[in-house]
């Protein structure tokens, strides 16, 4: 579960508040105008940045000044990540052991999670060697073998073709539903995809002004003027 209570942050003059209760294993779409606060979010239950008020509760433990490692959350950013001088067993490695000794039983591991997401057998292979597609199936691998309850996706899937795109919301969905994870996803499409998610959040002005299911985003006619939603 995800508790925001009153969070507040500050970046130069831009005053941001937060509140929010998610129940373990929702999955939640958050969208709105670009430089809205929609990643600010995601980094704040991450840890990567600190509220100056308030407090963050994941999984019923206060985290508000925990260290990202410590957190019960695997973040994946719209750049992959990928190092391009490692294998695709190395990149996913790095998400248990940085040193990248692997025992058997590790190696083991990274090929379960690879055939997971559709990559079986893709163990030495480097990220030039791979599709856009496929390298983003792999950094969605690395955030799997933390074993973390909570996935946090920040548009990750932007910069592939429609088809592509649905056909990873789809493999998300079946990942989240085998893993029991809670998700919250940014993204800027407003299409079918939004039906993929239980929630949808829209963030305007460092603000959530919107918590409701995606369905009900072109019946509020404030909401639909603002993203541009044909009613």
């Amino acid at each position: 579960m995800i508790e925001l209570q009153k969070i507040e942050y500050q970046y130069d003059n831009f005053n941001m508040q937060f509140a929010l209760n998610l129940t373990a294993k929702e999955r939640v779409v958050i969208v709105g105008p670009s430089g809205a606060g929609k990643s600010t979010l995601l980094s704040l239950i991450a840890g990567f940045i600190f509220p100056h008020s308030g407090q963050i509760i994941l999984n019923h433990q206060n985290v508000t000044t925990t260290l990202p490692g410590n957190r019960p959350v695997s973040m994946l950013f719209q750049h992959n990540n990928l190092f391009s001088h490692l294998t695709v067993e190395q990149n996913i490695a790095l998400g248990i052991k940085p040193a990248l000794k692997l025992s058997q039983t590790e190696k083991n591991t990274v090929g379960d999670i690879l055939a997971r997401v559709g990559l079986d057998g893709f163990n030495q292979r480097y990220p030039e060697q791979l599709s856009g597609g496929q390298r983003q199936r792999v950094a969605l691998a690395r955030c799997l073998i933390q074993h973390r309850p909570i996935l946090l996706l920040d548009e990750p899937f932007s910069s592939l073709d429609q088809a592509l795109r649905f056909e990873m919301l789809a493999l998300v969905n079946q990942i989240c539903s085998e893993f029991n994870l809670t998700l919250m996803m940014v993204s800027h499409y407003l299409d079918d995809s939004l039906y993929h998610f239980s929630r949808c959040l829209v963030i305007e002005k460092g603000k959530i002004i919107f918590n409701e299911v995606p369905k009900q985003l072109a019946e509020n006619l404030k909401i639909a003027k603002l993203l541009r939603i044909k009613s």
